[in-house]
């Protein structure tokens, strides 16, 4: 990992959490219980791993790494959050590339779809039309993320003098 990449960690089956590495050992993302307002700020990298893999999202383009962390910065101490115009996700991204944008919601959105589609087709035509978009959902599912992955590339963490 180097200063001003956009790293993240996967809490189990449920989500990601991503955040832009410093290159000191701390890491600037959301921060805050789930209940309560989240704000940016910039913790150390084991607070931010807590004890999962960390990865690196790879850009075809994006800022220097002065203006990701500039971008960064600059954002510290702001409480916008909100789970699907502006997440964690969104605002490192944002920091990379000057646009916010969030696959995961992305997903969410496009499986809601595609959920809300065949229980709609079922009751048209039937039930046997909602098995097989059920497995030609599990299909899609399961191949996509395969296919995306060949963009991120795994990282490991580095102490150098600590």
């Amino acid at each position: 990992m180097a200063r001003g990449d956009h790293i993240y960690v996967r809490r189990g089956l449920r989500y990601s959490h991503h955040g832009i590495d410093c290159g000191d050992g701390t890491v600037i993302h959301y921060v805050g219980p789930r209940a309560s307002v989240r704000q940016v700020e910039r913790t150390s990298f084991e607070e931010f791993a807590l004890d999962d893999d960390v990865l690196v999202r790879a850009y075809d383009e994006r800022l220097s790494p002065d203006e990701t962390i500039r971008n960064a910065e600059s954002r510290l101490g702001s409480a916008g959050y909100h789970l699907l115009r502006n997440n964690c996700e969104h605002l490192s991204a944002w920091c990379c590339t000057g646009r916010a944008a969030s696959s995961q919601v992305r997903r969410w959105v496009v499986g809601s779809q595609g959920a809300v589609a065949s229980f709609v087709a079922a009751e048209a035509v039937g039930a046997h039309v909602l098995v097989l978009g059920t497995l030609g959902a599990s299909v899609v599912a399961m191949v996509r993320p395969i296919r995306r992955r060949r963009r991120w590339r795994r990282a490991e963490f580095v102490t150098e003098g600590v």
